[in-house]
C-alpha cells in the first residue's frame, strides 16, 4: 500500500483530526492520526480542537492493485 498527501484546511468549528478523518474516510483509520501528528510537527500543539483555518497535510493510504479471490460455491 503506497501513500500520497492531501493539504486539508479546517473550516469548521469544534474540529478534531478524529472527525476530519472520518468526514474524508467515513470509516475508521486505525493510525491515520497519529500518522498525521507525525507529518506535521506542532500540530498537536494547537489542542484537541483544531483552530478555524489551520492547514495540515494527511497523508492518504491508496491500495496499489486489488487481490480478486475466486468465488465460493455453496451448492
Amino acid at each position: 500500500m503506497s501513500t500520497i498527501t492531501e493539504t486539508v484546511t479546517v473550516e469548521g468549528d469544534a474540529l478534531t483530526l478524529s472527525v476530519i478523518v472520518w468526514r474524508r474516510f467515513k470509516r475508521p483509520m486505525p493510525g491515520l492520526v497519529e500518522a498525521i501528528l507525525d507529518a506535521n510537527p506542532g500540530l498537536a500543539d494547537l489542542g484537541p480542537i483544531l483552530p478555524l483555518g489551520t492547514v495540515f497535510e494527511m497523508p492518504v493510504p491508496v491500495a496499489r492493485d486489488h487481490q480478486v479471490l475466486d468465488p465460493i460455491r455453496l451448492w
